[in-house]
């Protein structure tokens, strides 16, 4: 599904010296896109414009056909949405491989963990979109072969029969290993989806983490609730066979630190152990950053991010995070935005 992506424009560099971190903060951003600013468009443009006059008529087509390339996936499409086609219920590894499963299958047992950790695998392997092939493991690569892979069903399923692995639930119910689910009845081709959800990213309950198939490659990103089209059409669904006990224990899979991430420091009388500055460098993408941009948004410092915090720094954490030090009455080098030992103790105090 092409969906919209909020994504903050980090620093011009990763360079951590007084001197950078000045020239990061003094230096104009680039312009959001709503306010006509394209800064690769235009870089195109110029480059463009400047080999025309050395080349010839024939370089500016070429230039205009860059700045029309295919949208990717997150961003919006001048056409719309790309169709998710999906295959109809099938074995594992498809017809040829398996015959038709008998019609009253045991529901497996599964946690809610295990359905993020399985969501996350095909996250990982970038699996491409397919309504025709088959993932090592079996699964079909469409949006519905993705769900019935993460909730473990014996075979894959479509948008049409999802349904009766699940039982409906409200929005309030929603815990990380549901779906939410879209089945056009008049046209499932047309519409039709289904995803996996991660968590909400802040206590709005706006905007959720997703795990979700969808051309070219399965994908994990904030959406708002319940999704970017059809808001009226997805309906909450919780799988029948997740063990009551592993739901607390996965409910905060999207929330939490690690642990075991590695460099982390353990926790102290309650408060999560901070884990190095090396977290928080531009582009990093991690537990602790999503950690901490809830609670800058539980301190009241959440107005510069867009759609809530996530998982990979940018410039709106920084700029909460400079927000919180000035709070503090720390000036200068003290307040660049980065948190260190001092801040995060604060933070999680």
């Amino acid at each position: 599904m092409s969906t919209p992506v909020f994504e903050d424009v980090g620093p011009v560099s990763d360079c951590d010296c007084p001197g950078c971190v000045r020239g990061r903060r003094a230096g104009p951003g680039p312009l959001p896109a709503r306010f006509g600013g394209r800064p690769a468009a235009r870089g195109v443009a110029v480059v463009a414009a400047a080999a025309s006059a050395a080349l010839g008529p024939a370089l500016p087509a070429a230039a205009h056909a860059s700045l029309h390339a295919p949208h990717r996936p997150g961003t919006p499409a001048a056409d719309g949405e790309p169709a998710t086609p999906q295959g109809k219920e099938s074995p594992l590894f498809g017809p040829a491989a398996a015959p038709v499963r008998p019609p009253a299958v045991p529901i497996p047992a599964t946690s809610r963990t295990d359905i993020i950790n399985r969501a996350k695998i095909w996250v990982a392997a970038k699996v491409p979109y397919s309504m025709s092939t088959y993932w090592t493991d079996g699964y079909r690569q469409d949006c519905s072969g993705f769900v019935s892979m993460a909730w473990g069903l014996p075979g894959n399923e479509w948008t049409g029969s999802l349904g009766q692995f699940g039982m409906k639930i409200a929005k309030e119910d929603l815990q990380p290993g549901d779906m939410l689910l879209f089945h056009n009845q008049d046209n499932p081709e047309n519409g039709s989806h289904v995803v996996i959800f991660g968590g909400w990213t802040d206590y709005t309950h706006t905007y959720y983490m997703v795990y979700e198939q969808t051309p070219p490659r399965t994908r994990r990103q904030a959406t708002p609730y319940p999704y970017w089209t059809h808001a009226d059409k997805y309906v909450p669904y919780r799988y029948k066979g997740v063990t009551a006990a592993a739901g607390k224990k996965a409910a905060t899979d999207d929330k939490a630190p690690a642990p075991s991430s590695p460099g982390a420091r353990p926790a102290s009388h309650g408060v999560p152990g901070y884990p190095g500055r090396r977290f928080f460098r531009p582009g990093e993408e991690n537990e602790y950053v999503t950690e901490l941009g809830r609670r800058l948004v539980e301190k009241g410092f959440g107005g510069f991010y867009a759609a809530g915090p996530g998982p990979r720094w940018g410039e709106a954490d920084r700029r909460a995070v400079e927000a919180y030090q000035r709070g503090q009455g720390w000036r200068g080098g003290a307040a660049d935005g980065y948190p260190g030992p001092e801040t995060w103790r604060r933070l999680f105090a």
